[in-house]
């Protein structure tokens, strides 16, 4: 790692001199900005060419929370085209968070998370290939839907900011449950919100269904305020009838997973999981469901600490507390151009677009937690504000403040590019792998050392955390590792004689560092 004076100095050095230069890059950024196709295809091949640069120090992500398992669950079950699995007659040793074992072997999660994954596996045979890509396509659309609002040298602004705060060093492109598809859907519907109150063309109007169809397969109830702020945009006309036509097939297969997943159309796997489990926490006006069947000692502590919390401060706090999650959509240095952005509210647009974030903000937050990727389809007017706020910042205020984005996201991409570790305590909102917290790597190269197929008895403590380690493929049987639940001699000893060829581990994920050995019976 360098020293802190000469990284000041070089960070210092290359501040100044992409000052000097500036003039001559907004030059050729004016002739590029123009050119759609060109820019689109930059932007979207940007965030990715620069995330593939860091795979030496920082590999392909591991899944490390059951969010990430339950969706790797749902992409590897879609690219067996198939929306569900059967269940598994030894499913009781299989129970994990945010999963189905009954009727079937199935996430809980919807669709639209899924579909990027399972595109990835199928062509790409890594399912996180479908993340690169769903980041790529975001990031060319926000240019896109930009084009709408401003012109066309701050549309690309806005596109290469995009690249960088939701690109190679943001969670959305280093987790497996994401927000990319999402922020595509919003993308698509507030590009394609002012082209319909300009032309009315019937083009426009497919866009914007397939924009709210792509955020109903993957945020259903983001998906119903999202529609509530659409409303404010124009009143009924012929592409709203295109739009509800668009929508047709996103409805269909949502009620579909439904029947196939709980064996009822109208009951969401989500739904499912809470009267089963108790897990996700419901509204915070309703009560915490009772779960239905018994649950595992993990599942129990997050049941618990849900209903602790479930009640937990006021309507107002909570919204108070939860405004410091929407620095995700903006890099610092962009702190400094929202306050201008007010100076463009006699846009009354503009108005409408504060109107949406509003109504997805209070609606977001009746629900017990929150995430960023909740209101991902609101990046786009995030981006909008920003740049808002750069074109009525006095120009050279605004050239500085770009310049600042560039140098704050230069400095911790190199900070991960050098591999070193130093200064990665200070960086709360990016999200890369750093070593192996969880022991999950350990463990994982132990069991491929290991000749033939195996099984993995997981033995929690009573205090044990929130980190899940029961996670299995769409396929449990044909898998080369199987991981069970510790259900007790006679009970392990039923699955042994079940998978009589597997050889048959124990592991304690609660020791320090967790321990695997082989399986003695008790």
């Amino acid at each position: 790692m360098l020293p802190y004076p000469i990284l000041t100095a070089a960070l210092g050095a290359f501040l100044f001199t992409g000052y000097l230069i500036s003039s001559r890059v907004e030059h050729l950024a004016k002739k590029l900005a123009s050119r759609t196709v060109l820019c689109m295809a930059t932007l979207a091949l940007l965030p990715i060419l620069l995330r593939l640069a860091l795979m030496r120090q920082h590999p392909v992500p591991y899944p490390r929370v059951s969010d990430d398992f339950s969706y790797l669950l749902l992409g590897d079950t879609l690219a067996h085209f198939r929306l569900a699995n059967p269940m598994h007659p030894m499913h009781r040793f299989f129970e994990g968070v945010f999963t189905l074992q009954d009727p079937t072997w199935s996430s809980t999660y919807p669709l639209g998370q899924g579909f990027a994954l399972a595109a990835g596996q199928l062509f790409f045979f890594q399912p996180w290939a479908g993340v690169l890509l769903s980041v790529g396509i975001m990031c060319a659309l926000c240019y896109w839907m930009l084009r709408a609002w401003v012109t066309p040298e701050w549309a690309l602004a806005g596109g290469v900011l995009a690249a960088l705060q939701f690109g190679p060093l943001s969670s959305w492109m280093n987790t497996y449950w994401g927000g990319a598809v999402s922020a595509i859907a919003g993308c698509l519907i507030f590009g394609a919100l002012p082209r319909i109150a300009r032309h009315n063309r019937i083009r426009d109007a497919i866009i914007l269904g397939t924009g709210l169809s792509i955020q109903m397969l993957s945020r259903p109830y983001e998906f119903v305020l999202l529609l509530v702020g659409v409303r404010l945009f124009f009143k009924p006309r012929r592409s709203w009838l295109i739009a509800a036509l668009m929508l047709l097939p996103a409805a269909s297969l949502t009620l579909l997973q439904n029947k196939q997943v709980t064996g009822h159309w109208t009951t969401l796997p989500y739904i499912q999981s809470q009267y089963q489990y108790g897990i996700p926490s419901s509204f915070t006006w309703q009560p915490m469901p009772v779960p239905h069947n018994k649950l595992t000692q993990e599942q129990q502590l997050d049941y618990d600490a849900q209903s602790e919390s479930h009640d937990r401060g006021t309507y107002l706090s909570r919204l108070i507390e939860r405004a410091r999650f929407y620095r995700f959509f903006f890099i610092a240095p962009l702190y400094l151009a929202l306050p201008f952005f007010l100076f463009a509210l006699r846009d009354g647009h503009l108005v409408r677009v504060l109107l949406v974030l509003t109504v997805l903000a209070l609606g977001t937050n009746f629900y017990p937690y929150f995430y960023p990727h909740y209101i991902a389809a609101a990046t786009c007017l995030f981006v909008l504000i920003a740049v808002k706020g750069l074109e009525r910042m006095p120009a050279e205020g605004a050239r500085i403040t770009f310049l600042l984005c560039l140098t704050h996201f230069v400095f911790w991409y190199g900070v991960y590019l050098s591999g070193n570790t130093t200064l990665l305590r200070y960086d709360s909102w990016n999200v890369i792998n750093q070593g192996d917290p969880q022991g999950r790597l350990a463990i994982n190269r132990q069991l491929a050392a290991e000749p033939g197929q195996q099984i993995v008895f997981v033995h929690y403590r009573p205090q044990h955390g929130p980190w899940e380690w029961i996670h299995n493929v769409a396929d449990i049987d044909a898998s080369r590792v199987i991981w069970a639940l510790d259900l007790g001699p006679d009970e392990d000893e039923t699955l042994r004689r079940y998978y009589p060829q597997r050889t048959a581990w124990l592991l304690e994920p609660d020791a320090k560092p967790p321990r695997l050995q082989r399986f003695i019976p008790r």
